[in-house]
């Protein structure tokens, strides 16, 4: 996997030893010399990873990191500090202020390849979310301006895969008073409380006792319900060889033994706030599905997705034999009812009229708005005679039950007319279908209203 790296450091020799070792590996890779370059370098050319140097005169690292990962145009970029610092503090400080990962130089090759490839995979996959969210942002379904360090340290499930009793305490005892823990010294049970825990977080062991953590972590990647729950490795210091092959399995983060409590807690909180964020990204995705589809007033779906729809089922109905019937509905008087009550109170009708609709078909049916006081309802493998007695059933369930109003009198008399059609075989049209019920719905309008009427095909 090939990327776009930026190298931030103020030693020419040390940005050109990285660059060439980079090249090698076929990465694309860009170079600053400051912070401010850099932070100019990111908003033009987006690299897919920064390798950054702490101790630069100026603007430090940190404040480069900080800065990152608060815009929310930039702060999905994967950040990893590389640095000669090697104290605790400051691996944990830039942990903080955001970064990915600390490596210390000098760096291993292979562990600082790895660490890159792994980075921008997790990038890769919140690249196709925020493109997504983008294209929402730019209908106005969502809002975005969303980014990594804006996401709070909730509390957090958290599962603990570790077979050295006392490691594990001490883990649970730093983490506990912030997130529920739950320790599984084998594997086995682990896979299964995974699956169904909905974990926000799984730390485990590699160097697990006859026990392969290696194979867990795979397992938890090939899984749908834990695919994308983030995974912490423990490894023993100096176990490269396992480390490397943890990050191309799927690990996002490690940490070293003797594992330090407060580098334990940086980490931790990154890949949780990162983890929210991912969250938050898909939610706000699915929201803007559910915003194209669906009528946002009454909820149900829309005349777009109606269509499409209607034209799929009539392609199967086509192929099967099997009818589909359409009823078309509208209330009656409606314009009078917002030129009395108002447009508030006519809202409020549409929505009591669509939660009837909802209440009085099946499942497998298809109730829809389909513009102003128009309603629809696609009714697949349903005949004529079927779909004529829930079209009544619906006509009486509105106008034996008056509809509450938020004004004076309090309630209002309500009444619909329908107009049914249904399938006629191989040579009908979803348009066909459109045009037969309409025809219905306007010969019960046209005889006097409340009332259901059948397209004599």
């Amino acid at each position: 996997m090939t990327a776009r790296v930026l190298v931030v450091d103020d030693i020419p020799a040390n940005v050109k030893l990285l660059e060439a070792k980079l090249g090698a590996e076929y990465f694309d890779v860009v170079t600053a010399g400051s912070g401010p370059e850099a932070l100019s370098i990111i908003e033009k050319e987006k690299p897919d990873i920064v390798l950054l140097d702490v101790m630069m005169p100026g603007m430090d690292g940190f404040e480069v990191c900080r800065r990152i990962k608060t815009n929310p145009l930039l702060s999905h970029i994967p950040v990893v500090m590389v640095t000669a610092l090697d104290q605790v503090s400051d691996r944990v400080q830039g942990l903080q202020a955001g970064a990915d990962d600390f490596l210390t130089k000098p760096v291993n090759d292979i562990a600082l390849f790895a660490r890159v490839r792994s980075l921008v995979r997790i990038k890769t996959m919140v690249d196709e979310l925020r493109l997504r969210q983008a294209t929402g942002e730019s209908m106005g379904l969502v809002d975005g301006g969303m980014s990594v360090l804006d996401e709070a340290i909730a509390r957090g499930r958290i599962l603990i895969v570790e077979d050295r009793e006392q490691s594990a305490q001490r883990m649970a005892e730093t983490l506990g008073q912030a997130h529920d823990i739950e320790i599984v010294p084998q594997t086995v049970e682990a896979v299964v409380r995974a699956k169904g825990g909905d974990f926000d977080l799984v730390i485990s062991s590699l160097s697990l006792d006859k026990q392969d953590g290696l194979r867990f972590c795979a397992t938890l990647r090939s899984l749908d319900a834990t695919r994308q729950t983030p995974i912490l490795a423990i490894v023993d210091e100096g176990d490269l060889k396992r480390l490397v092959r943890a990050l191309d399995i799927g690990v996002n983060d490690y940490l070293m033994r003797p594992v330090e409590r407060h580098e334990l807690v940086a980490r931790v909180n990154t890949q949780l706030r990162r983890k929210r964020f991912t969250d938050k990204l898909k939610h706000s995705l699915q929201l803007s599905l559910e915003m194209a589809i669906t009528d946002q007033l009454t909820g149900l779906f829309n005349r777009r997705y109606m269509s499409r729809h209607l034209g799929t089922l009539i392609g199967d109905s086509t192929a099967t034999g099997k009818p589909v019937s359409f009823l078309i509905m509208d209330i009656d008087y409606f314009k009078q009812v917002n030129d009395t009550y108002g447009h508030d109170v006519g809202d409020e009708v549409l929505r009591e009229f669509a939660n009837r609709v909802s209440a009085n078909v099946r499942g497998i049916d298809l109730a829809c708005r389909y513009g102003g006081e128009e309603f629809v309802v696609v009714m697949p493998d349903t005949d004529m005679n079927f779909a004529y007695m829930v079209a009544e059933r619906l006509r009486q369930a509105v106008a034996d039950a008056p509809f509450h109003i938020s004004t004076e009198p309090g309630q209002l008399p309500v009444t619909i007319s329908i107009g049914v059609t249904c399938s006629e075989g191989t040579n009908d049209t979803a348009e066909g279908l459109l045009k037969r019920a309409d025809k219905a719905l306007y010969r019960a309008k046209r005889d006097g209203r409340n009332r259901v009427v059948a397209d004599a095909a």
